[in-house]
């Protein structure tokens, strides 16, 4: 039987939990809190009465349910260039050290999330972001085998939403499921798995998170805007220079950089003094720069949430913009974009790369225009061309974020 939040169920929770040392009580109940005061039932967290309906959500009815996770069946292998030891799609407290992709006995398909708490203090927690329509209800299931498992969502709930939680598996597979509705102007949540404490490992597989997706993000290669202005974009991240550095300084350019994520990693200070300028950002390029075309989108979809979460962990921003490796995307893209909460996915229309000066449309730059560019040994001096093709066509660079809202 599962029951709504109140003061009873965290009673009756407190009393079914396993203990722990003494001395980690206080954060028991903060921790009980948090997931939300009073589960009393094991298994299923059901939405009273009270709560709001899909008939109430006008954006439930009109749109079908599909599954929003990201690798829900944990099928999807690492990438090279992904953080280390990561499991694609999610993001576990404990690292490699806790959490990896079995193939040992999966609920389905040929791999299932592994996690074996590294000591009494961990619940081997591991989270996803979810984009979500504001005011809608959803519903999330995973199955999960091992002693007190958890599924709930957080951070974006119109109120307190029980997780679903058992008690114990048995030793098989058992299917956890909860329904939260996101908060009026909200259109992320945080999806999370866990144990509890010293209760040795878990597992889980085929994750689900059913209800309508956003909207498609719009494609675009150029601002529709009749300002003056152009747009300085720099992608990949691999060479970063002293040169370009002052050059940017000295002009006050308002650059939007696309950084891999290892490539922002191994110089997040150099990526922060670049987009110092007003109207400079840091966007989303892709985990490993594979051309999505050739993905399924599943596999679209882990590239550009993986490096949403990555830059967001490194520049404390999430990214709104997806540039597409090789300017290589479909509708699968723009919606897999949509689902990691990219609003735009943006080619360009002039390319001042490696000494290039391409516009890619009939005479000079004009308003609105995206000029790609790299980080590389010439950026340098394609910054300076740049610049002086964007002066003699009287424009003048701009921040590219502020015009794409």
């Amino acid at each position: 039987m599962s029951t709504r939040p109140s003061a009873l169920g965290f009673g009756r929770l407190s009393s079914r939990l396993p203990s722990r040392l003494p001395s980690r009580l206080p954060a028991l109940a903060a921790s009980a809190a948090l997931l939300v005061a009073g589960l009393a039932g094991p298994a299923v967290a059901a939405p009273s009465s009270a709560e709001p309906s899909s008939a109430a959500a006008p954006a439930s009815a009109a749109a079908p349910a599909v599954n929003l996770a990201t690798n829900p069946g944990f099928e999807i292998p690492a990438s090279s260039l992904a953080d280390w030891g990561s499991v694609p799609g999610w993001r576990c407290s404990g690292g490699p050290a806790e959490a990896a992709l079995t193939t040992a006995a999966p609920h389905s398909g040929t791999s299932a999330l592994a996690v074996t708490p590294a000591g009494d203090e961990s619940t081997g927690e591991c989270v996803q972001t979810v984009s979500v329509q504001p005011g809608t209800t959803y519903t999330a299931s995973a199955w999960v085998r091992g002693k007190f498992v958890f599924l709930g969502a957080t951070g974006g709930t119109d109120r307190p939403t029980a997780p679903a939680w058992t008690e114990s598996t048995n030793g098989g597979w058992q299917k956890l499921t909860t329904r939260f509705t996101a908060a009026p102007g909200a259109t992320t949540v945080k999806l999370s798995v866990h144990g509890w404490y010293q209760q040795g490992p878990f597992a889980v597989d085929d994750v689900r998170v059913d209800g309508p997706a956003p909207a498609p993000a719009t494609a675009a290669a150029s601002v529709p805007t009749s300002d003056k202005v152009v747009f300085f974009t720099v992608d990949d991240g691999w060479q970063t220079t002293p040169e370009a550095e002052q050059v940017i300084a000295a002009n006050k350019l308002p650059i939007t950089a696309f950084p891999l994520p290892m490539a922002a990693a191994n110089n997040p200070d150099y990526f922060r003094r670049v987009t110092a300028a007003p109207g400079s950002s840091i966007q989303n390029h892709s985990v490993s720069h594979t051309d999505l075309t050739t993905l399924s989108p599943a596999a679209q979809q882990v590239e550009i949430c993986d490096a949403r979460d990555s830059l967001t962990r490194l520049f404390g921003t999430a990214p709104t913009v997806f540039r597409p490796p090789y300017f290589a995307w479909n509708a699968d893209t723009l919606q897999a974009a949509a689902n990691c909460g990219m609003r735009t996915v943006l080619t360009a229309d002039a390319d001042f790369s490696w000494g290039a000066s391409n516009v890619w449309h009939e005479g000079t730059l004009s308003p609105g225009d995206v000029v790609l560019m790299h980080w590389t040994d010439t950026l340098a001096d394609d910054l300076r061309r740049a610049l002086a093709a964007a002066e003699a066509a009287g424009l003048k660079p701009a921040g590219l974020a502020s015009y794409l809202r």
